[in-house]
């Protein structure tokens, strides 16, 4: 067996009983060449292909998370892996998401015509080999049978590179330091390729976190990762974001898609919204033609068990490898459909999978915060009730340059780098500058399913600030564990379009997106809520002046004073999406 990465050398092995074509061209309608290694069982028979485009290197072919190609093509499929403009083997400059709507189309409609090829055409990949899916799927190619997009994003502003105005730090510098680091090893420097691969086993990321200004991090080169410093100057969501917006153009999604998702992905909120917008029917779509998955996992998990601090059991491996090949022997044999349910979803807490015929309807149920006046840490007298009460606000202090440490959750970084999933916040809790509101004792289990968000009423000393909200469930042993998480940057309060500074002291209604969760809260168990003004490096730091997030510096940075109001007229709350008669269900002890 013979392996060529990054080459454009045609060649030809084997894997047992799969034959490897190797860099097969593919040019597209503007000249640019395209590679791509062609994965074939020993048949005769002609065989429909299952497609990923993907810029991490069509050798690896994303086998850190899915079963190798081999495998899938031993199932009866003829497998494509193919390199994507600019990367690895593939001719073109890499631009981030414009050019996959134009060279997803050509590429379907070339493997289609590939010989011994059905005509028909499938494609599968998780991150951005999900997107390559659905921005082809846009284009509409007449051989596209079917999608089955993995923790993928469908707009990159809103659910990617900011949530809620707050650039999305440790992902964005991660990303793109991890493909400047292929890019450098394609141009041939050996060095910079080193430095850029040795941050991800290093300290060094951390280095490049704190670094400000953000548009100016000498490892990130512009001449490698141009796209990085075009997210800092696009701050705002215009034109450069919504002309690749999935989400602004869902009704020409026209394929049916099994959707993958996982609970501490960053993604999960728009793997959720995707499904459900496509199942309501409105696009055309037939409603059976929509699924979803949703597990326990992290970004690119291998599905597996182990997230973060917790084992979620044997039961959290379902097999998603096999539910594709169930999936496309529907879509492209042709075969009856196997009956998996349309929604499967692992609750957490419960550790288990439900099975729905449609996404399970909730009741948006509020859980108030109060205090005595001294959130602060969890050894403050911070509180959730069922309604709202009239308390006096809460008061910390921001430190821009000791911002709240990211501490598991939702991220899209490697664990080596920031930890990411669940883990015990009680050390985070600790601090003053985090408020921290504690539910009694549940008396029975309380399901919460779907999205999770929060309205802050709080007021600033500075012209700009952050507040962030966090989900936990705390354990009858003490432990709190993050379930869900989100941020608001204060200048985009009213608009992402068009940020504008908030006036100091004025009191504003944050509304906070926190995600999604699907969770079980066990009787004897406590919901607990955080609220603070960073989580870093998660998102990038807020200096409480008004600045574009690429431009300020560490001298612009400056101390600022939050005060959360929890009173009847400011009522501060989390609505969560609870399963049944929530009412009944968020009955606490000592209401």
């Amino acid at each position: 067996m013979t392996s060529v990465i990054g080459s454009r050398a045609q060649t030809q092995t084997t894997y047992g009983d799969v034959t490897v074509e190797q860099s097969v061209p593919a040019r597209m309608r503007d000249g640019v060449t395209l590679y791509a290694d062609v994965y074939r069982p020993a048949t005769t028979t002609d065989l429909p292909v299952l497609l990923m485009r993907v810029p991490y290197g069509k050798a690896l072919a994303q086998s850190n998370v899915y079963r190798h190609p081999a495998w899938f093509a031993r199932q009866g499929f003829m497998v494509v892996i193919q390199d994507t403009r600019g990367r690895w083997s593939s001719e073109g400059e890499f631009t981030p998401y414009r050019d996959e709507f134009a060279d997803g189309y050509d590429t379907v409609e070339w493997a289609a015509a590939l010989p011994r090829c059905t005509g028909r055409v499938g494609m599968y990949g998780l991150s951005y080999a999900g997107s390559t899916q659905l921005l082809a799927a846009l284009s509409q190619p007449p051989h596209l049978s079917a999608i089955a997009p993995a923790m993928t994003s469908i707009d990159f502003y809103k659910y990617k590179t900011y949530r809620g105005g707050a650039f999305a730090l440790a992902f964005s510098m991660g990303w793109a330091s991890n493909l400047s680091a292929d890019a450098a090893h394609k141009r041939g420097d050996v060095a910079l390729e080193a430095e850029l691969y040795a941050a991800h086993f290093r300290k060094t990321m951390w280095q490049w976190y704190a670094h400000l200004p953000l548009n100016d991090v000498p490892p990130l080169r512009k001449d490698l990762a141009r796209y990085y410093y075009e997210w800092l100057e696009h701050w705002k969501y215009d034109d450069y974001w919504k002309e690749v917006s999935v989400e602004r153009q869902l009704d020409r999604l026209q394929v049916p898609a099994l959707h993958v998702g996982g609970w501490y992905d960053m993604y999960a909120d728009s793997t959720v919204r995707a499904f459900r917008a496509l199942d309501d029917g409105g696009n055309g779509v037939n409603r059976g033609e929509q699924r979803i998955i949703m597990g326990p996992w992290s970004h690119g998990p291998s599905w597996t068990q182990y997230v973060g601090e917790a084992d979620f059991g044997d039961a959290a491996r379902p097999g998603v490898n096999d539910a594709l090949v169930r999936w496309y022997r529907r879509w492209l044999h042709g075969e009856p459909d196997a009956g998996d349910a349309r929604v499967q979803l692992f609750l957490t807490g419960e550790n288990a999978w439900r099975s729905y015929d449609a996404w399970p309807s909730s009741s948006g149920t509020r859980v108030y915060l109060t205090s005595a006046g001294a959130a602060n840490s969890n050894a403050g007298n911070g509180a959730l009730r069922a309604s709202a009460i009239d308390t006096e606000p809460d008061v910390f202090v921001y430190n821009p340059r000791n911002p709240v440490p990211s501490f598991g959750g939702n991220t899209n970084v490697d664990a080596g780098r920031n930890p990411v999933g669940p883990f015990d916040h009680r050390r985070v809790e600790a601090r003053n500058d985090v408020l921290v509101y504690t539910s009694p004792a549940l008396l029975r289990d309380v399901e919460v399913v779907g999205p999770v968000r929060a309205t802050i009423h709080a007021a600033s000393s500075g012209t700009d600030a952050d507040f962030t909200a966090k989900l936990l469930d705390v354990t009858a042993d003490g432990r709190a564990l993050n379930l869900a998480d989100g941020i608001r940057r204060g200048s985009s309060r009213e608009s992402i379009e068009s940020p504008s500074p908030i006036v100091p002291g004025e009191t504003y209604a944050y509304e906070i997106d926190l995600g999604v969760a699907g969770h079980v809260f066990k009787a004897g168990h406590r919901i607990r809520v955080e609220v603070s003004s960073s989580n870093f490096p998660a998102y990038a730091r807020n200096p409480s002046v008004f600045r574009p997030p690429g431009e300020y510096d560490l001298a612009d940075a400056t101390y600022a004073t939050q005060l959360v109001h929890h009173d009847q007229a400011r009522p501060s709350c989390v609505v969560l999406p609870v399963l049944g008669d929530g009412a009944a269900r968020l009955s606490l002890e000592g209401e």
